[in-house]
């Protein structure tokens, strides 16, 4: 109602002082309870000012009553103040109401203060202050005060299990439910209601319990009572009791509520059938679905073609003009994968809220149409509608355009919403992926507060821009500012460590992982193989895995590839032996490409072939461009270089041209020159100017003995203007060469003081002679990669960490297969490159 209609009651209020005041309290006590505080907060005003009219206790307590509707602790104070000099502080109904504006304002102290004050609190006392204490996290103290109690009822043990409930305290509210019990205070339907809601799968006895304890007190034929036993059987997966509760409770008729509980339940146990038969039932026996039937039917719908019959139903009953009906049918046409009928609805609403435009974009956005949720966003403004945050959550997740990006966060400054935690953790996320790791910096930086995904947004950002030494940084200060990483964090921490080999703060987070009791997750577990076999501690790995209790495709995968990194190729075949015999998990396609690498490496064609084979025939996975790679190369390495042209040519394989590339380095190293010049043309074709085609070429008819034909290529590759890579005509190879020479007698102390005895300096040398191998031998954009990491090296004055850098562009060299050298190398490096990395941060950030 208006506040002109009850102004115009306030004026015609007549008769004596205390008949006026007594009237102004009804009428004040009216718009209170019809939510209309505030327009009773102003007709409070004017008892001073129209009717010189002094406010009396039950005034003050029905203001108080408003304030806390309106959260106004500031006019709350005022009336604070008011009723301690006008003496009505002593009025218990004041008293209470004060505690409620304070508990509701979320003042525990004023709470706590203003009660020890009270000389005999009663029991809405008593509740107020335990509910202000469960709901405000400090649920112990709620149970050490209910201890205190003079005398308990129902009502305030309801209280305290409620909020214990509602704060995620389960174990303290069935500890309270046990001992309400105990001491004979009996429980109504909010009690059971309430203690039911906790109940999941590992309770799912205690819940039987709680139920046959409903059924002995009667209060099974309560519907609060009956929905909260189907709720709980549902979320304990335990549908035939679900069922039974349903039919026992027939007899005595089932409403709207009871079918949404059993619709909902059974849609969210996956059983969609059900949940349409169910439906089908409610309206045969004449009750009319609501929103909430329509918004859980909706979501079941598998396919367009029963999305289509379930909104021809909402049709029929009459609910097309329904805004939130219409919502909920956009996004069940968006996930059935009809954006085209999705868009229909949204353009047929009368009236769009800002949900029906929420939902429009998110379903353009899931749907990767990033410019049609952009254009939905651009006319959503030109109607007047804000967006909230999360309309730019599914802008930014669908935005692939820098450009945009920054449109976006301008518009989160212009409408306030960049102080939202969720707007600035989707903008580092999307600056990061764009390789604006400076912006997504300064937006974290200028955040306040920030939560986990805020921090777990930062790290993964560093993470994907390559600056693992800011990732660690920042996952150090995360240790410091209060809050605990979750599984990604430390996941994500892992794979840093895991990304620059270093043992030192892996087995530091690891140690932090088992510390707080992380370490069953298997993710993480995943994570920790991943690293170790990276480090060279393939033990390590292999503990690390025997000690999960619960493997994933992940885990087996990670596993198979710690044993290809280490050349260890039977024991990757052993592994995916081992994997086909577990329970609950089989080979994948990455399976596939990591047993086929490490079969490659190890020479093992008849293991290669066999699973290549198995790959097929026994699990229908199409071969990919990374399986046919391990295959060709297998079969190549082992001489069976026709094999692998007729697996090629066989399976008409046009999934790029790395697959050739493998054959010819085959080829080369075979000396095959009639097939290896066939390899050639096919190269030619589509890098006709690439100098390694011509280099590698040559190299097979001079070891073939044909050195005419390796001068007629000569003349070839000048007459088409390209020039092979030489190590002293390039023009940056002038100091390569130099300081891989003049890096020798460092090699050499590397090696006696940490290899010993393993490797001679001689050999030492043949890595320098590999180095130069490498360069002249790989495609122009590994050579880049190449003088980048000779360059790292220099500035680091550390040439052997250039040497195996250049070393992992390569599979050819035998040294690299043993892991001892690499690692402790890395190990000897790894503090030189941090500092060095550590140097460039400030140019980074």
């Amino acid at each position: 109602m208006k506040f002109t209609c009850f102004r115009d009651k306030v004026t015609a209020i007549t008769g004596s002082p205390a008949q006026q005041l007594y009237k102004l309290n009804c009428l004040l006590a009216e718009l209170t309870r019809s939510h209309n505080s505030f327009n009773a907060f102003q007709i409070f005003l004017q008892i001073h000012s129209s009717y010189h009219l002094d406010p009396d206790h039950y005034t003050v307590s029905t203001i108080l009553a408003a304030c806390a509707n309106l959260r106004s602790t500031v006019a709350g104070n005022q009336l604070h103040a008011h009723a301690i000099c006008a003496g009505l502080k002593a009025f218990p109904h004041v008293t209470n109401a004060l505690l409620s504006l304070y508990a509701k304002s979320e003042d525990l102290v004023s709470v706590n203060r203003l009660f020890a004050e009270i000389d005999k609190p009663d029991a809405y006392s008593w509740t107020t202050l335990l509910s202000a204490c469960t709901k405000l996290g400090d649920a112990g103290y709620a149970c050490n005060l209910l201890d205190q109690m003079p005398h308990g009822n129902v009502v305030v043990w309801n209280a305290i299990i409620t909020g214990s409930a509602e704060n995620g305290h389960a174990g303290i509210a069935f500890d309270l439910f046990q001992r309400m019990h105990l001491l004979g205070l009996g429980h109504d339907n909010y009690t059971f209601a309430s203690v039911l809601t906790l109940c999941t799968v590992e309770l799912l006895d205690f819940g039987r319990v709680i139920h046959s304890l409903v059924m002995k007190t009667g209060y099974l034929v309560r519907t609060s009572v009956r929905n909260a036993l189907l709720t709980m059987y549902f979320n304990c997966e335990s549908v035939t009791d679900a069922y039974e509760v349903f039919e026992e409770t027939a007899a005595n008729g089932h409403d709207q509520i009871t079918y949404n509980a059993m619709i909902a339940g059974l849609v969210s146990v996956r059983r969609d059938v059900e949940a349409f038969f169910m439906f089908k039932y409610m309206q045969e026996v004449c009750l009319r679905p609501n929103e909430l039937t329509f918004a859980s039917i909706m979501s079941s719908c598998p396919c367009a073609r029963v999305a289509i019959q379930v909104h021809a139903q909402v049709i029929k009953i009459g609910f097309s003009n329904c805004t939130s009906v219409n919502n909920t049918a956009i996004t069940m046409y968006s996930v059935c994968g009809d954006l085209l009928a999705a868009a229909m609805v949204f353009r047929s609403l009368e009236e769009k809220d800002r949900v029906s435009w929420n939902t429009m974009i998110t379903s353009y956005a899931q749907g990767n149409l990033a410019r049609a949720a952009i254009l939905t966003f651009l006319q959503m403004q030109r109607e007047g509608i804000e967006p909230d945050e999360f309309t730019i959550g599914s802008l930014l997740t669908s935005s692939e355009l820098l450009v945009i990006i920054e449109m976006i966060q301008a518009t989160t400054y212009k409408n306030g919403l960049i102080s939202k935690t969720q707007v600035s953790n989707a903008l580092i996320s999307a600056f990061s992926r764009h390789n604006e790791i400076k912006h997504a910096y300064h937006i974290f930086c200028d955040m306040c507060p920030k939560n986990l995904i805020s921090w777990n947004s930062m790290i993964s950002g560093f993470q994907l821009n390559r600056l693992p030494v800011q990732g660690l940084d920042q996952f150090s200060k995360l240790l410091v500012s209060g809050l605990r990483p979750n599984v990604y964090t430390l996941s994500t921490v892992l794979s840093i460590c895991a990304c620059i080999s270093s043992l030192k703060h892996g087995k530091q987070v690891h140690g932090y992982i088992l510390k707080f009791g992380y370490f069953p997750e298997t993710s993480l577990g995943n994570a920790l193989i991943t690293l170790y076999a990276k480090c060279g501690v393939l033990d390590w790995s292999l503990r690390v895995f025997y000690m999960m209790t619960d493997k994933d495709n992940v885990s087996w995968n990670s596993m198979i590839s710690a044993h290809a990194q280490h050349g260890q190729g039977k024991e990757a075949v052993h592994c995916f032996e081992a994997m086909q015999d577990a329970c609950g998990v089989k080979p994948d396609t990455a399976t596939f490409t990591a047993v086929l690498s490490a079969c490659s490496h190890a020479g093992l064609v008849d293991d290669g072939t066999h699973i290549f084979n198995s790959m097929v025939n026994k699990y229908g996975f199409e071969p990919g461009v990374d399986h046919f790679s391990c295959i060709v190369d297998l079969l190549g390495r082992a001489g069976y270089l026709d094999a692998a042209e007729k697996l090629i040519s066989d399976k008409n394989i046009h999934i790029g041209i790395n697959i050739w590339w493998t054959l010819f380095s085959s080829c080369a190293a075979h000396g095959n020159l009639k097939l290896g010049r066939i390899v050639a043309g096919v190269l030619l074709e589509t890098e006709e100017h690439n100098p390694t085609v011509y280099v590698l070429l040559s190299n097979i008819y001079a070891s073939a003995g044909q050195w005419e034909e390796a001068a007629n290529l000569r003349e070839l590759m000048k007459r088409h203007g390209v020039y092979a890579l030489s190590l002293q005509a390039n023009q940056e190879g002038g100091w390569i060469y130099e300081d891989l020479h003049t890096g020798l007698p460092e090699l050499r102390t590397f090696s006696r003081a940490n290899i010993n005895d393993y490797e001679t300096n001689d050999h030492q040398l043949d890595r320098f002679e590999a180095t130069e191998h490498v360069i002249l031998r790989c495609d122009p954009r590994s050579q880049q990669r190449v003088l980048r990491a000779l360059s790292l090296g220099r500035r680091a004055v550390d040439y052997l960490a250039a040497v195996d850098k250049i070393l992992q562009l390569t599979e050819d060299f035998a040294v690299q297969s043993d892991p001892k050298i690499i690692y402790r190398a890395e190990n000897a490096l790894q503090s030189a490159m941090l500092k060095l990395e550590d140097g460039f941060r400030h140019i980074l950030i």
